[in-house]
């Protein structure tokens, strides 16, 4: 079986199994379930947006299938990439990879393509490992890496992937995570004015516009296209909700407030 080793353990989170759960569970506070068909969730180090992916997951009904979908950081691999066999390590444990339904969408999307490359030191996907596992360490996952896509091609694969949940039955058993940071590097009072922007697209439920607000505005959010995507996906499979759980900056943990990323959490029903 392939093993996917751990590329940010002890960097963006604990490498100490017992050090990880301890922060996991602090930031995973006990509340009502959501039965949602996505999230949206951060993946910069947890010091900073553990508590916005925390807040986001512990609102989640646990599912048996996540299909994550994050940008390509690294530049290596295919622009629509999946890993279809495997289990990825974390400290916690290990998760494996849904080969059934991972194939399935390679074979209803013509831009997906199985590859192993894009995944190996990217991190988008990575981090959002701990929290998946405290919420349902059975759960299986589907990750996808996405380069820059145009909007045409994130509606193609929204539609593969949907294709492929609703041949195989597995309407009720996947919720789909959209990994991405908001605004890189921008002090604090415009990184919130821009982010504002994108989010409110977002809470319209409006892949289209968040898409060409982006791209309009400069705004430098890492994973808009696995957004958009993720945002088609579940429009697609019946959502007609979103709740945007939380937002903040790295400047409240850093208090640097000169240059900040911003955080976004948000649950699609």
């Amino acid at each position: 079986m392939i093993k996917r080793r751990p590329s940010v353990a002890g960097y963006f989170y604990p490498s100490n199994s017992k050090e990880l759960l301890q922060e996991i569970e602090e930031y995973m506070p006990t509340t009502l379930k959501i039965d949602a068909f996505g999230a949206i969730c951060p993946h910069a180090g947890y010091v900073y947006s553990g508590s916005v992916a925390g807040a986001v997951y512990s609102k989640l009904k646990p599912k048996e299938i996540f299909i994550l979908i994050g940008p390509n950081h690294t530049g290596y691999g295919e622009n629509v990439a999946l890993m279809t066999e495997g289990e990825w390590e974390i400290p916690l444990g290990s998760i494996k990879i849904h080969s059934e339904l991972a194939k399935k969408i390679i074979e209803k999307s013509p831009l997906a393509k199985d590859d192993i490359h894009a995944h190996l030191h990217e991190h988008s996907l990575e981090v959002q490992l701990p929290f998946i596992y405290k919420l349902n360490p059975e759960a299986q996952i589907v990750p996808i890496t996405l380069k820059m896509l145009s909007l045409k091609d994130c509606l193609s694969l929204a539609q593969g992937i949907v294709l492929a949940v609703n041949e195989l039955n597995f309407r009720d058993k996947v919720v789909v995570v959209a990994s991405t940071d908001m605004s890189h590097y921008l002090p604090d009072e415009l990184a919130r004015k821009v982010d504002s922007l994108a989010v409110e697209k977002i809470r319209n439920f409006d892949p289209e516009g968040l898409y060409n607000t982006v791209l309009e505005h400069g705004i430098s959010m890492c994973g808009f296209v696995p957004t958009v995507t993720m945002l088609y996906t579940t429009k697609l499979l019946g959502a007609k909700e979103i709740q945007v759980i939380k937002y903040t900056t790295s400047a409240e943990v850093s208090r640097d407030y000169d240059k900040v990323v911003g955080y976004l959490g948000a649950i699609v029903y």
